[in-house]
């Protein structure tokens, strides 16, 4: 899907057609240009993601001058601290609305689904710690292939790979083993979770992604993208390297209060990464890394460009999510060709450090 380094800044994307030489822009979208006159528009230093055969490079992905050592069950930690210079046009409150960066947003975001897809907050009540244990406990009980133990919704709402059924009556849950590997960002907004994750299915290895959203303690929705070996051809997974950019990327790790973005700014930058591929490539940093399916090991802004785009959506962003804390922003959409699509990316201090996207194969997300 993804050419040479050296080809893929001279070809055009053709949407629809070629989905190889489209995603290689469509990874690194952004909000504003970067305020670095070191780096141009992909400035800055960051962590990179390890490369298609596994070993991690030495770029770290910490905040500049460290960062707090918070864990992803830390209750509650959903306060976030601004960028300097304040939230650029199209900013508002955390209920959807998207916003540009300060640290250039020239484009508009519109509105940002931030809500489940069956509308509406979860209510009080959302800790990052009761999100955090319901995750481990998702996966302790699809290794058991016994739903049954979770506090499931009488109108939960369930799918993989697009389409719906009980869990239990789920491919993936009559053949999962147990957890290997798995990042997450906690959206205690919305009560929302959304992971990556390396999970066997039967004897082989596969990256997962896992949205779970909580209404009055209980699950009412899950989204899985299961990644099968020929449900997306453009570059081959790499569970090896997913799991090793928990180390480079830190994922998981709190940004420092001052190097926070807001909310409005992670959603927004989510957002118009959909909306306007392929342009509008900003803020991203100069070793910020992509992966799909963990293969991969793409330059965020290669053969991309800080241009403004066309205000016509190419690709729907159907749900987008944020976790202020750990600086991680999710986004839901349907990519080119048929395949349920999952992103994550790191962002702090305005910059984005690194992207994953888990994707695999349907005629739908089950959600739209």
């Amino acid at each position: 899907m993804l050419e040479s380094h050296k080809n893929t800044a001279n070809r055009r994307v053709k949407l629809g057609g070629a989905v190889a030489s489209a995603f290689c822009f469509m990874l690194s979208a952004g909000l504003g240009c970067s305020s670095d006159p070191s780096a141009g528009n992909n400035a800055g230093a960051g962590g990179a993601v390890a490369s298609s055969g596994g070993s991690a490079p030495a770029q770290a992905g910490a905040p500049a001058g460290g960062s707090a050592n918070g864990s992803a069950g830390k209750a509650n930690g959903g306060s976030a601290g601004s960028v300097s210079g304040g939230a650029g046009s199209g900013g508002s409150s955390a209920t959807g609305q998207a916003g540009a960066p300060a640290q250039g947003g020239n484009g508009s975001g519109g509105a940002t689904p931030v809500a489940g897809a069956g509308g509406g907050s979860s209510g009080s009540g959302c800790t990052r710690e009761l999100l955090s244990t319901t995750l481990n406990n998702y996966f302790k009980a699809l290794a058991a292939h016994d739903p049954s133990s979770l506090p499931l919704a009488d109108t939960l709402k369930f799918t993989e790979n697009g389409k719906e059924s009980k869990p239990a009556d789920a491919p993936l849950w009559k053949t999962a083993g147990a957890l290997k590997y798995v990042h997450s960002a906690l959206d205690t907004e919305t009560c929302m979770s959304a992971s990556e994750a390396v999970v066997p299915d039967g004897t082989t290895d596969i990256p997962v992604a896992v949205r779970i959203k909580i209404v009055d303690q209980k699950i009412t929705e899950i989204e899985t993208i299961a990644a099968r070996k020929g449900d997306y051809t453009g570059v081959t997974s790499n569970t090896t390297a997913l799991a090793a950019s928990k180390d480079t990327i830190k994922w998981e790790e709190s940004v420092a209060a001052d190097k926070r973005n807001t909310r409005a700014e992670l959603t927004g930058w989510m957002t118009k990464y959909f909306k306007q591929f392929p342009a509008g490539v900003c803020n991203t940093t100069s070793t910020c890394k992509r992966m799909e399916n963990g293969g991969g090991n793409f330059v965020c802004g290669e053969g991309a460009s800080c241009a403004a785009s066309s205000s016509s959506t190419v690709l729907n962003p159907r749900l987008v999510i944020a976790d202020v804390e750990t600086g991680l922003g999710v986004g839901f959409t349907l990519f080119t060709g048929g395949h349920p699509d999952m992103h994550m990316f790191k962002m702090y201090g305005g910059q984005v450090y690194a992207v994953s996207a888990i994707l695999s194969k349907g005629d739908s997300t089950g959600w739209d």
